[in-house]
């Protein structure tokens, strides 16, 4: 069955009933007054640069750009007036440069940022760039205290070159956050019409457009036009409504002291003991080991790793791969990274060095929000 307009519907009636000329009618039909909509979402983009909102070369240099050039109510701006069926959409430029660019004391801006943001917004979109996008996405997981959804999207190619994933990533990413589907999910990330976690996310093309993966985990759903599936949740939704949903991270808790330096030292065959005396040497209070398979180091590093132990830095140890999980390996000053990556191993170190240099909590920090799972309820 077609469905009539209701301008059209009402023209048909008065005309059935003699009220008049077609025109006439007309003229009572757009007087009539729309059904009343429901309050539109309101959705915050927070713009910090990247790639999306590059300026190219020329219409075809697809990786010849200079990224961060563009505000992020220009970009918006070219997305209406579709964007305005969605959502009331505001803006903020809180950057505009690389992401490779940011520090962790302007991470910690941004996260006060986005609460800010939710406190008056139903939903937050960030833009930027895609090569730290991971980094950016758990750091914001960790530390953001509001359950409402918090997208992040950027693109593989800048603004203004034909086929820019940036207009269609940004749209769908708005789309996504004004649903409220992914509300008490966490922060996510939205690329390529694909939802991931930011727990499991990874950048693992420099490239294409399909850079993103979330491993062996698989994604969270996809975005398909005006249709949003969403396939799994991450296992913080079973704590959605309770105090338990918020990570201990509450960085107005945290003093303003400088965050404590966590550097990663990367394994390879015959690896040598100097990079990871050096940053203990320089002061890091944290080093991830991003190790051979199950986390394996060389004897070198070994050594050097348990010299630093007895100097009280300490250590996650997790695996190059890029899938499978590091346990608690049971040695003094190292706990397990489980299945986080190197680089998100670090994020999760450095907040919780922030807290406590208690070496159990940390690792049931990792143990629980590194590698959160579901559990079944009981009956």
């Amino acid at each position: 069955m077609h469905r009539i307009a209701r301008g059209s519907a009402v023209l048909i009636t008065l005309i059935a009933v003699g009220l008049g000329t077609p025109a006439a009618a007309l003229a009572v039909a757009e007087r009539s007054p729309e059904p009343e909509r429901g309050p539109e979402p309101q959705v915050a983009v927070i713009g910090t640069g990247g790639t999306i909102a590059g300026v190219s070369k020329s219409r075809v240099s697809f990786q010849s750009y200079e990224s961060g050039q563009l505000p992020v109510s220009r970009l918006v701006e070219d997305l209406r007036p579709e964007v305005n069926r969605l959502a009331d959409v505001t803006t903020r430029q809180f950057g505009n440069k690389d992401s490779n660019d940011y520090s962790l004391p302007e991470y910690r801006r941004l996260t006060t940022a986005v609460d800010d943001a939710l406190r008056t917004n139903d939903a937050v979109v960030v833009t930027t760039g895609t090569d730290t996008m991971e980094e950016f996405a758990y750091w914001l997981d960790l530390t953001v205290r509001s359950d409402k959804p918090v997208v992040l999207t950027g693109a593989l190619r800048p603004w203004t070159v034909i086929g820019s994933d940036g207009p269609a990533n940004l749209y769908n990413a708005i789309r996504l956050a004004a649903s409220g589907r992914t509300t008490c999910f966490g922060t996510v990330v939205m690329l390529n019409d694909q939802i991931q976690a930011a727990r499991e996310v990874r950048k693992a093309d420099a490239l294409r457009l399909n850079a993103f993966t979330s491993g062996s985990s698989g994604e969270l759903g996809v975005v398909d036009q005006d249709r949003i599936r969403i396939d799994r949740a991450p296992a913080r939704v079973q704590q959605c409504g309770k105090p338990g949903w918020k990570t201990p991270f509450d960085l107005d808790r945290i003093a303003r002291r400088p965050l404590p330096r966590v550097e990663i030292a990367y394994s390879y065959q015959g690896a040598g003991p100097e990079a990871v005396k050096a940053f203990a040497d320089a002061g890091a209070a944290g080093v991830v080991t991003a190790g051979t398979g199950a986390g394996g180091l060389s004897p070198a590093m070994t050594e050097a790793r348990d010299d630093a132990v007895k100097n009280g830095v300490l250590f996650a140890s997790a695996s190059r791969t890029g899938s499978g999980a590091v346990y608690d390996p049971h040695v003094r000053g190292v706990v397990g990274a489980q299945d986080l990556t190197p680089q998100k191993a670090r994020i999760l170190l450095t907040l919780s060095l922030a807290r406590t240099h208690n070496e159990d909590r940390v690792q049931h920090w990792f143990t629980t929000l590194g590698t959160e799972q579901f559990v079944a309820p009981r009956r």
